[in-house]
């Protein structure tokens, strides 16, 4: 009897084998360029429908190209030079344009290993400038934040590891990121110093969850964001517990097979207020908008 078993599963190894082969065809294939797209920031527009404490917007739009350099596609060794742009249209009288955020970036990624197919990890760095384009004084006769023409400029670094793997129970793509943002006090302005966090902990994920059809490049069905950021130094006065040291969101995005270029989102965010000068605002709402397609499999 045990000499059936073996040979029966002699005959059918070969059958399972191919099975599995087949099933690894239709995996996406997943370069380092797109793992860097996935850790730049979305290009995004959104509606006027923002739920919370955030001022009336008529639209924020983020635009954000990558531009990449490398010698050859496979290389290990890549640069991404982003022009970031973030801006905000206000829902009011003449529907002003207050202090856009220019965050000019170069980032460097490396391609440390890559197991299988989808099981790669990459270190990165960063070096980026933030400001506003304003040069009138910080604060106000009142002492307030000069929020409309306020000089507001920081650069920064930072440093990471990128983690993508891929659950076949899921059917989805998983990336995982942790980095260290840093800003040196002598690269801020001088108002900044002691106000803005200098030192941030970022962690995220991010899923992608497709079908297996066939093997031609196609978008994820749906996708999903989590980041969380942890303000370790000693600003503004706050406590070490306090709450307002993390910023957290979390991004819902649908693709829809009838919209070639753009899929839609819903993101809910709580923390600092990250556009540029508006910084001392604690902020939490729920966006809907539009998003550029920037990833295929």
């Amino acid at each position: 009897m045990k000499s059936r078993f073996i040979i029966l599963f002699l005959l059918l190894y070969p059958s399972f084998q191919l099975r599995a082969q087949e099933a690894d065809s239709l995996l996406p294939k997943l370069s380092l360029d797109q793992i860097a797209l996935i850790n730049q920031s979305d290009s995004y527009i959104s509606f006027p429908t923002d739920i919370g404490n955030i001022e009336p917007l008529l639209f924020e739009a983020n635009v954000n190209p990558s531009f990449i350099i490398r010698e050859r596609k496979d290389s290990k060794l890549m640069a991404v030079l982003t022009a970031q742009i973030t801006i905000r249209m206000y829902n009011e009288e003449s529907f002003p344009v207050r202090t856009p955020s220019y965050i000019p970036q170069v980032s460097v990624y490396y391609l440390v290993n890559k197991k299988e197919t989808l099981d790669n990890l990459v270190f990165f760095g960063k070096i980026a400038h933030h400001s506003n384009g304003q040069d009138g004084d910080f604060y106000n006769d009142d002492n307030s934040i000069n929020l409309k023409s306020g000089n507001f400029a920081t650069n920064f670094v930072e440093f990471g590891i990128l983690k993508t793997a891929y659950s076949k129970r899921l059917k989805a793509i998983k990336t995982i990121k942790s980095s260290i943002e840093i800003h040196p006090k002598s690269w801020m302005t001088q108002e900044l110093q002691g106000k803005y966090s200098g030192l941030r902990w970022h962690n995220s994920f991010t899923s992608f969850k497709f079908s297996l059809k066939n093997n031609k490049n196609e978008r994820a069905d749906f996708s999903l964001k989590a980041e969380a950021t942890l303000m370790l130094d000693n600003f503004d006065d706050l406590n070490v517990f306090d709450l307002d040291r993390i910023n957290a969101s979390l991004t819902f995005y649908y693709h829809p097979k009838f919209f070639e270029d753009i899929g839609l989102f819903m993101q809910f965010y709580h923390g600092m207020d990250y556009y540029n000068i508006y910084f001392d605002h604690q902020i939490s709402f729920i966006r809907f908008g539009i998003m550029t397609e920037i990833l295929r499999f």
